[in-house]
């Protein structure tokens, strides 16, 4: 089955134009998809994520196992039924969260152990067991168990975890095609390799070779420069089919949501916008402001002008700075909100002009308007 459709591409760069044809329906790329990392977007309520408009969320494997745990999601079927969600979901696999949360933690070829974050019980987490738990979730969408590397890091260790990266990724396909007999849920691939050129190319190679129905880039912005990140980006698109969706993982501001669709990045997805929404930062044409800002003391507008969506059609920057003053929770619901719908509108926008060849343009009219605040922003 064709599970992509890729409508448009533009003739002046990589950005491209597809739907997504997934179990909980179509969704239309490029897209964004907010983080729900524990079975919510935080700060949020899931009818407000519909009302914004999102129908693909990202779920955490890692958290979700640890709580609410494997008894609870098969007491009710799924994570679908459980949040009450109606739409898509797709889960990471976790292992970014192994390698970056867990005190202690063993490596080797089968697996990986490590202690809870919630009380410090020990866990295993293999290929195959990562990919049963994500059926359980009844995930759209599941990622493979990768070892991730920070960057900086030594070759040696980058290409030893790429090479294990790529065994696990083998036995997940295996366990995926045993056990995935409707093909409802479809498993991507990860691309590692770190910082370095030739274990980009190898293993994108790899990973195109297993023939999966879409691909995800994974171990960039973890701090590394812009550069390097749209380096790896382009190495790794020029290698993986096209035919197939391109993920870029943890990625969300909206300077590089316009560089990786230039790049041939079809799916985003970070928790920058509710995390900043939540510190009182919010996103405007102009760039990000704070609104904890003096200016805004007596403002009678709302967050952004050109913005639709609940906070801006009924409060003012004044309210919202008060609530957010005073520690109101409903001054981070009303931010986060703004966010998530500033980012979907973003991606709408950069759809239509891919569709109408004017993407380029459009990048280059939102980036000269879009600029880092002076404001402290954090």
């Amino acid at each position: 089955m064709n599970y992509f459709e890729l409508e448009k591409k533009s003739n002046k760069s990589n950005a491209r134009a597809g739907k997504l044809k997934l179990k909980h329906g179509t969704t239309l790329t490029p897209v964004f998809m907010p983080v729900g990392t524990t079975g919510t977007i935080k700060a949020c309520t899931w009818q407000q994520i519909k009302d914004i408009g999102f129908n693909l969320v990202l779920g955490n494997t890692y958290h979700l196992y640890l709580r609410p745990g494997s008894e609870i999601i098969n007491h009710f079927n799924g994570l679908h039924n459980f949040i009450n969600w109606d739409r898509n979901i797709l889960t990471d696999s976790g292992g970014f969260q192994v390698f970056s949360l867990s005190d202690f933690r063993k490596i080797t070829d089968d697996g990986v152990i490590f202690s809870s974050i919630v009380d410090g019980s020990k866990h295993f987490f293999s290929p195959e067991t990562v990919i049963d738990f994500q059926l359980t979730l009844g995930s759209d969408i599941m990622m493979p168990l990768d070892e991730c590397t920070p960057i900086p890091i030594e070759y040696s260790i980058a290409q030893k975890a790429m090479n294990r990266t790529l065994i696990w990724l083998k036995r997940a396909k295996k366990r995926w095609e045993e056990s995935n007999k409707d093909k409802d849920h479809l498993l991507f691939g990860i691309v590692q390799g770190n910082r370095f050129e030739d274990l980009r190319k190898y293993s994108a190679q790899m990973t195109s070779e297993l023939d999966l129905p879409g691909y995800s880039i994974g171990g960039l912005s973890v701090g590394e420069d812009k550069d390097t990140m749209f380096s790896m980006i382009e190495i790794v698109n020029s290698i993986l089919p096209e035919e197939k969706p391109r993920y870029l993982m943890g990625v969300g501001k909206p300077e590089d949501l316009l560089e990786g669709v230039a790049r041939g990045i079809d799916m985003f997805d970070c928790i920058f916008p509710t995390r900043a929404g939540r510190n009182g930062s919010f996103f405007t044409k102009n760039g990000m402001k704070s609104i904890k800002n003096l200016s805004y003391k007596f403002s009678e507008e709302p967050l952004d002008k050109d913005c639709d969506c609940y906070a801006c059609k009924n409060f003012t920057k004044s309210y919202i700075r008060h609530l957010f003053r005073a520690k109101e929770i409903t001054a981070m619901t009303l931010i986060s909100i703004h966010n998530l719908a500033f980012l979907k509108k973003l991606m709408d926008n950069i759809r239509s002009s891919i569709l109408n060849d004017n993407f380029e343009e459009f990048k280059n009219d939102f980036l000269s308007n879009y600029r880092q605040s002076k404001e402290e922003i954090f």
